[in-house]
């Protein structure tokens, strides 16, 4: 019994832990991206290095967009290299714990699976030193058998559940940040007015002296 309540302090602990700091950490995008986008299309970069600046120490996806915003003039893929940097290493602290969530999810059941062996072995064991057996002898065993399986199947079901909730959040962040920065790279590397990327606007027009008359083609 005493290793499952370890167990259950570790796993109440843990889940309560990251609880607070997912709740602490505001994971939502769509209204730094809205700010940010604004600020492009104005042409306000350091407004827009300012406004994710002080947001930096609540708001994860602030550090994910500051990271594109300061790499704004180098060339795209620079800035995803930078970007998913730092975006691994915000991820990273999110699921810190996760691992441990998990190992509690499967030692625990064990844990209490060996304490019913241990209550059968114990109910046994008293069966065979008793003259005149009845069940008050094998009460005591059975009872043990039981608990520490109960407990065990509880703990793993709140780790379980935690750590599944928690990886559903993080992932559903993972995948907001994505598409975010790519939209913003994509604001950032389309020329001012376009939607995207106009080949022709690069290409350098012809001279009228190159156009030749059309009777010159027959």
């Amino acid at each position: 019994m005493w290793p499952l309540l370890f167990f259950s302090i570790a796993t109440v602990a843990i889940a309560l832990e990251r609880a607070v700091y997912l709740l602490y950490h505001n994971l939502r995008l769509d209204d730094l991206k809205a700010q940010v986008q604004e600020c492009l299309q104005r042409d306000k970069l350091p407004e827009a290095q300012q406004y994710l600046a002080g947001l930096t120490r609540r708001r994860i996806g602030a550090r994910i967009l500051l990271t594109l915003v300061n790499r704004a003039e180098l060339p795209e893929h620079q800035i995803e290299k930078a970007i998913e940097a730092e975006a691994m290493s915000c991820i990273n602290s999110l699921e810190n714990g996760f691992n441990f969530l998990t190992a509690l999810g499967s030692l625990s059941p064990l844990t209490g699976f060996l304490g019913t062996v241990s209550g059968m072995i114990g109910a046994f064991k008293s069966i065979a030193e008793a003259t005149d057996v009845n069940a008050q002898i094998v009460a005591n065993g059975i009872y043990e058998a039981l608990i520490t399986t109960v407990f065990g199947l509880i703990i793993a079901l709140i780790a379980m559940v935690a750590h599944s909730l928690f990886t559903h959040i993080v992932d559903k962040f993972a995948a907001e940040v994505e598409k975010t920065c790519s939209d913003l790279i994509m604001e950032l590397t389309a020329p001012k007015g376009e939607p995207g990327l106009n080949i022709r606007r690069l290409l350098p027009k012809p001279s009228q002296a190159d156009i030749l008359p059309l009777e010159d083609y027959t």
